[in-house]
């Protein structure tokens, strides 16, 4: 971690998922974990992407104790077919269905990144949105994904690395952020505090997914 004029020393990660915990390390940033405990439930009227904005904004500022030289890191995701957001699962019969209703179809997974400095008071938020196609895996495959575990801790249903059930034919977008940790949009984030990455977001992802970045030209131009 490089600081331009920055007197931030280390991150605080608002959350307690495991696969936050694994993307953040990749940087290999100082930080310790603080998960945030709010209500996820969304409100009367509101949009996905208004949603995961706002989760993550109060993840972040649920931390309200960090030092003068920390930065906390929040983030939120959300799965939507047609504007209907698919949380977790309740049950295992749940997500039988939600891997039925999302088969051989489009739906949207929305990730915001939030980044508070409590000292300051200052919050950027960085929003991702991937448009992902689902194949057309069979119900023998659905019944056997099910029963591993795996999808009844995740928004709708599934993990997009997992490498036995690997759901996702297409993803036009961010892969990352599907798993819930966007790295670029964390890295422009932290660059309006000062803090700049080395080793880049980028070459991160581009290690570990083992994709080419299409965001990043995106974000350049932003």
């Amino acid at each position: 971690m490089t600081n331009q004029g920055s007197d931030i020393r280390r991150l605080v990660l608002a959350s307690g998922s495991p696969r936050r915990r694994e993307l953040i390390s990749l940087l290999g940033l100082p930080f310790i974990i603080r998960a945030a405990n709010v209500d996820e439930q969304q409100l009367d009227g509101e949009l996905p992407a208004e949603m995961v904005v706002r989760l993550s904004e109060a993840k972040a500022r649920s931390i309200g104790d960090a030092r003068h030289d920390e930065l906390v890191v929040a983030a939120d995701t959300v799965v939507a077919l047609d504007d209907q957001v698919l949380g977790k699962p309740a049950d295992p019969e749940g997500a039988v269905q939600m891997l039925r209703l999302l088969r051989a179809r489009l739906h949207h997974v929305y990730t915001a990144l939030s980044v508070w400095h409590p000292a300051s008071g200052r919050l950027v938020t960085e929003l991702s949105d991937s448009a992902v196609w689902m194949r057309e895996y069979t119900d023998d495959e659905v019944v056997r994904y099910v029963k591993s575990g795996d999808p009844l801790d995740k928004a709708g249903a599934y993990a997009i690395q997992h490498p036995v059930f690997d759901p996702v034919a297409r993803v036009d977008g961010c892969w990352l952020s599907v798993m819930g940790f966007p790295l670029c949009h964390l890295g422009r984030a932290l660059a309006q505090f000062g803090v700049s990455l080395d080793p880049d977001a980028p070459g991160v992802c581009r290690v570990f997914s083992q994709r080419d970045c299409p965001v990043l030209p995106l974000l350049a131009n932003r």
